[in-house]
């Protein structure tokens, strides 16, 4: 395969993945396929905005060029990935992620009683602190002696 072609078809595959992955975040589809035109206008702009780094196997953006508007830096997508992966755990069983902390406690479930008898257990346990303007947990008694 001749250099030429070889990078013709890196660029079309890299677009063809960018367009998948586009769909893949939840951005607008257009309506009707692109014609050849403007599949050739993206081309020449991304080529006029990007090149190939065969060292790290990725488009760069050349020196001096701006990101487009909206898309986030690698540091910041690391970021997010690095978040979720923090408060979430894969679930094989089910197939899905699933949060790692409990999420809060629905109280409007809950009948007045069940909130009186919580808010009561609550105030045997805790005080308000001034100082601190929290709450604060009573030391349990020490022995009688």
């Amino acid at each position: 395969m001749k250099p030429n072609r070889s990078l013709t078809l890196m660029f079309g595959l890299a677009l063809a993945c960018g367009a998948g992955m586009a769909g893949a975040q939840g951005l607008a589809t257009p309506a009707e396929p692109l014609t050849r035109a403007q599949v050739k206008m993206d081309r020449d702009e991304f080529i006029k905005t990007h090149m190939w780094d065969a060292e790290t196997g990725y488009w760069v953006l050349k020196s001096g060029v701006e990101p487009p508007a909206g898309i986030k830096s690698r540091a910041e997508v690391r970021a997010q990935r690095d978040e979720f992966m923090r408060n979430n755990r894969w679930d094989g069983g089910r197939s899905r992620w699933v949060p790692i902390k409990p999420a809060p406690r629905e109280m409007s479930g809950l009948s007045r009683e069940q909130v009186r008898a919580e808010t009561r257990a609550f105030m045997k346990t805790h005080r308000w602190d001034e100082e601190r303007e929290g709450w604060v947990e009573i030391a349990a008694n020490r022995a009688k002696r």
